[in-house]
């Protein structure tokens, strides 16, 4: 039986995270790293390129984040019950704010990088962070308080099979998701060789507004638009709302908001009925038999256009995308046929966007699923 100061839990080693884990603190004060490497992190867990704007930043005091170290934002207060957290697992080097806390695994001998990040993955470290974070006007999750995290650590061996696991179906999820991006280049390049080889019309003499209300309160299936270019459920307070007013949208209308239609919130429905905010823009294609809809949607989801919606945009407080600008939106139309065919290689790429989104909820709850069975495991080898 092996036996440590940190306490011994039915067979399983129970480590202080602290004994374990080490923190960097190696700044870019050459700086060789530049703007293309600062990431920021989101509540998914994943590195993201940064939303902040770094117009006169200087990079060099950024923080250094190496492949294999994990960097957190100790801020926990008003970030959805979550601490954002992320590993990198590329073999490439980031920088991050100085806000961020990076760190990484110094015994990899007894615990495994991966491991450790599959713990951080389930939704009880967030419930655990955001109870023992601290603080007045900002709730905070330390690195003292990281440190005092008590893990019950598995053997390698155990680590490392359930690690497996984990890994594989991440590399099930990364070829869906690289599928995804390979039909969606694809799509991309059979419209802009139609751009260079046919005369763009106004889309206008194809799609017509609608403007159905909710008044006999037919559902309450309130849904928003995301920047992927999906509906989603709404994350506006709902509570005492009045629906009536809410445009009606059904299978084969398009919704988007006019004030963020630039970074892509605009989306058709393939699905039931829902109603949207009365601020949105409904419409739909009047002639089918001459312009396809997931074609047209095709062409939105484009850089291009949501680059073009905000230059043609006006508005004071904020640009604005009305629907007779979308109706000035000029696109190629070919041949029906042509566009059915483009548009099937879209319907199969947004299949494959559908089963990686799913992968992803799976590979979510498999974590705590995956540690506890790595931890029962253990408890067995006395």
């Amino acid at each position: 039986m092996r036996i440590h100061s940190g306490g011994l839990v039915m067979g399983l080693i129970s480590y202080r995270l602290g004994e374990l884990i080490q923190i960097e603190d190696e700044r870019n004060t050459e700086g060789k790293y530049t703007l293309d490497d600062v990431r920021g992190i989101s509540i998914q867990k994943i590195f993201i390129d940064t939303k902040a704007d770094m117009a006169g930043v200087s990079l060099k005091p950024y923080i250094i984040v190496r492949p294999d170290s994990f960097a957190y934002v100790p801020v926990t207060s008003r970030n959805g019950g979550k601490i954002t957290i992320a590993r990198n697992e590329t073999d490439s080097t980031f920088i991050v704010s100085t806000s961020y806390i990076v760190f990484s695994v110094k015994r990899t001998d007894i615990l495994m990088p991966d491991y450790l990040f599959m713990y951080f993955s389930r939704s009880e470290f967030d419930r655990y962070a955001r109870f023992n974070s601290w603080g007045s006007a900002r709730e905070t999750f330390s690195w003292e308080d990281m440190c005092s995290i008590m893990l019950p650590v598995p053997p390698i061996e155990i680590q490392r099979k359930y690690v497996r696991v984990y890994t594989a179906m991440k590399a099930n999820l990364k070829a869906f998701e690289n599928g995804y991006d390979d039909l969606r280049l694809v799509c991309d390049m059979y419209i802009e060789e139609l751009r260079r080889k046919i005369p763009c019309e106004r889309i206008g003499a194809y799609i017509q507004e609608v403007n159905d209300r909710n008044t006999a309160m037919i559902t309450d299936n309130v849904k928003g638009v995301n920047s992927e270019g999906n509906f989603i459920e709404t994350r506006a307070n709902t509570l005492d709302l009045d629906f009536h007013n809410y445009k009606i949208v059904q299978r084969n209308q398009f919704a988007y908001n006019p004030a963020r239609i630039n970074i892509g919130s605009i989306a058709l429905s393939n699905d039931d009925t829902c109603i949207v905010s009365p601020m949105y823009v409904v419409f739909e294609v009047a002639d089918k038999e001459k312009l396809l809809p997931e074609y047209l949607m095709l062409y939105f989801r484009r850089k291009e256009f949501q680059r073009s919606t905000l230059f043609y945009a006006t508005g004071s407080v904020r640009d604005i995308f009305s629907f007779d600008l979308m109706q000035d939106v000029k696109i190629p139309i070919p041949d029906i046929k042509i566009q059915r065919s483009i548009a099937n290689i879209y319907t199969v790429a947004q299949k494959r966007k559908s089963i990686a989104e799913r992968l992803k909820a799976l590979i979510k709850s498999a974590c705590p699923v995956l540690i506890k069975g790595a931890i029962n495991e253990a408890r067995t080898m006395i």
